[in-house]
């Protein structure tokens, strides 16, 4: 039988092992930043790594993983998904190099085409090489000669194919050919949807933008806040009151940031960057915040907590 000096004896060894066991506040984790759309490129002049034949644009400078890790680490970013981008076309080799060189920090997304015959066969050797590491496919719909096969059998074999193999099916696409992917969307329920660029908006005019804000109705529906239109150029375009839409109908939970880090990355322009988008939810809760500038990533692409 356990004597009452006994029990005080047990309580004050176990008070103190909770003392030593717990977590310090600087330790305890944080919801990482993450941001979900980079571009990197080894640029015109290196010949390890040339832009494809059909390229639609050729940057000629460098945007090299490495610069981007500093950049990163500089304005407080703690893992950013690389946007495999088009002047390589399907061709991964220089994304494959950026995994490397990000040691864990980077994951990446692909770009393949639903009307080439070996596009599936090679998405799935590009994921089995780099197992965890590729999180999506991307789908551009912006220019009218170069539009997927949209109702086509191609088209959705390649789409299914990516969901079974764990990836998110990214949307670079203009609210004018949406609906050629809304068909997609209903029937694989279980595949992420990620919109890039707000549904890339050039008007004022919320009702052009109708089309992606009723897909919130999907769950599998994610909205990325990344290339925020440029005032001067598009000055009739209120982000303010865009933004505040796309809260009120994907919630904080559907929203995810990025941008900023391309074949121009000053110091200055990556952190302004993350900070116009942070501005622009700075009336939201210090938890739905944290979701958009990283929690809804980590949990959409298996990022660990630093």
């Amino acid at each position: 039988m356990i004597t009452l000096h006994g029990r005080l004896l047990i309580a004050i060894a176990l008070g103190m092992l909770s003392i030593f066991s717990s977590p310090s506040p600087s330790q305890e984790k944080r919801t990482p930043i993450i941001d979900t759309h980079t571009h990197c490129f080894a640029g015109k002049a290196n010949k390890l790594f040339p832009y494809h034949l059909l390229a639609p644009y050729q940057p000629d400078e460098p945007a090299t993983p490495e610069l981007l890790l500093e950049r990163m680490k500089n304005a407080g970013v703690d893992y950013a998904i690389i946007v495999h981008p088009e002047p390589y076309q399907d061709d991964h080799r220089y994304l494959e190099h950026c995994l490397k060189v990000g040691k864990g920090k980077l994951k990446g997304t692909c770009l393949y085409f639903a009307d080439k015959d070996d596009a599936i066969e090679q998405m799935r050797d590009l994921v089995q090489r780099n197992p965890k590491q590729i999180v999506a496919l991307r789908i551009h719909a912006y220019a009218q000669k170069r539009l997927p096969p949209f109702g086509k059998p191609e088209l959705r074999r390649l789409w299914q194919a990516a969901g079974k193999l764990g990836l998110a099916v990214q949307l670079n696409c203009e609210p004018r050919f949406a609906d050629g992917f809304e068909p997609l969307i209903r029937e694989f329920p279980k595949t992420t949807v990620i919109i890039d660029h707000l549904g890339l908006p050039y008007s004022n005019k919320l009702e052009l933008h109708d089309k992606f804000m009723r897909w919130s109705r999907y769950p599998n529906t994610v909205m990325k806040i990344s290339s925020l239109p440029d005032r001067k150029k598009n000055p009739d375009l209120d982000v303010t009151l865009l933004l505040r839409a796309m809260v009120k109908e994907f919630t904080p939970r559907r929203l995810i940031y990025g941008g900023g880090f391309n074949d121009t990355p000053t110091a200055d322009a990556y952190r302004a960057q993350r900070e116009a988008i942070r501005v622009h939810f700075a009336h939201l809760s210090a938890n739905d915040q944290a979701l958009i500038q990283g929690g809804n990533a980590a949990r959409l692409f298996g990022f660990e907590l630093p």
